[in-house]
């Protein structure tokens, strides 16, 4: 209990992604592997439009609490409901691109708003 108080709100909520994860059975991103098929959860908390190689890419960051992971959408400029703050569960195969795990057009499921 006096360990709760003392933590700041960011472990709060990392704490509370992590039992999230965990309650819907998904993978942690902190132990996804390359080219691994995972099923992860947590918050967006960027989305940025980026062209990759000419082609348009929407791209959002996906924290779980554990660690980030990158969601791209290739060819995509925007997705309704695809915004910071918002959660999703995503499912694919993993990749790493400068050391950082990166999922290319999951298959995703946005979670209703409320639940946040």
């Amino acid at each position: 209990m006096l360990g709760r108080l003392a933590s700041t709100q960011e472990e709060l909520q990392a704490e509370e992604l992590q039992q999230d994860a965990a309650d819907a059975g998904c993978t942690p991103i902190a132990t996804c592997g390359d080219r691994q098929i995972v099923t992860v959860t947590g918050t967006l908390r960027t989305v940025t439009l980026r062209p990759r190689a000419g082609v348009p890419a929407l791209e959002a960051e996906l924290f779980d609490g554990s660690a980030a992971l990158d969601v791209v959408w290739l060819g995509r400029r925007a997705i309704a409901g695809i915004e910071p703050g918002r959660k999703l569960i995503a499912s694919g195969r993993v990749s790493m691109n400068r050391g950082r795990p990166v999922l290319f057009n999951p298959k995703y499921e946005l979670r209703p708003v409320g639940q946040e």
